[in-house]
């Protein structure tokens, strides 16, 4: 049994997976709360909800293969503070692929087919996680967001990708836009431009299980 904030049915809005059908298994609870953090119901104290469901993974599992979704995504808050051992169990035994949306901080429990890693100040990632990931999603929150990130990680880089996705407050902030353009023209591989492209179409939205987004957008006037 898992508690989970939200389940719904849309498609993958980024990096390699981009524009494919998928399920997205929202877990509650992060203790790494990202001042930015645009899933703020699953722990912020004025966005949680009254009443979090705790679900079998069985019953998630049901959940997805009534979809025609590709992979299942399981997400958060922070979903490697839960064990995900039975749940991946389950999605493989019904040959489902299941992937991770992860700040790295935390071991991973459960044999994933597909790990993106979005490393935080605040819980920085565990190495074991960056050899693991099959891609690296940098939020890119200020023009030295990703030199800083890069002097951090670069060490663990070998067949990933990493992705550079301006913080959605930020995303039309001329500085960060502008570093995203000179570390991929200037670099080259292993840097990307990102983008959350499932915000452009609302897709989450329109799926009757999704909650109402609840983007911080790091307002220090509310405290965060």
């Amino acid at each position: 049994m898992l508690p989970i904030y939200e389940t719904f049915y849309a498609w993958q809005g980024e990096g390699v997976h981009m524009g494919r059908a998928a399920y997205f298994i929202r877990t509650f609870g992060c203790p790494v709360k990202c001042p930015w953090c645009d899933s703020a119901g699953t722990w912020h104290p004025d966005w949680v909800p009254d009443a979090i469901e705790r679900i079998s993974e069985t019953d998630l599992a049901d959940k997805v293969l009534a979809t025609k979704a590709e992979f299942a995504v399981i997400t958060g808050g922070e979903p490697a503070i839960h064990d995900l051992t039975a749940m991946t169990a389950e999605l493989a035994f019904r040959n489902m692929p299941s992937h991770i949306e992860t700040s790295g901080g935390f071991p991973i429990r459960g044999n994933f087919t597909w790990v993106t890693l979005s490393p935080k100040w605040a819980k920085p990632p565990l190495a074991e996680n960056l050899a693991r990931a099959n891609e690296i999603k940098i939020i890119v929150e200020s023009a030295d967001s990703i030199e800083r990130w890069w002097r951090s990680i670069s060490e663990f880089i070998d067949h990933q990708v990493v992705w550079l996705h301006p913080e959605w407050s930020k995303r039309n902030d001329q500085s960060v836009l502008g570093a995203i353009n000179e570390a991929v023209k200037g670099k080259g591989r292993p840097f990307r431009v990102g983008y959350q492209m499932h915000r452009l179409y609302n897709v989450d939205a329109l799926d009757p299980g999704s909650r109402p987004n609840v983007p911080l957008g790091g307002n220090t006037l509310l405290g965060h």
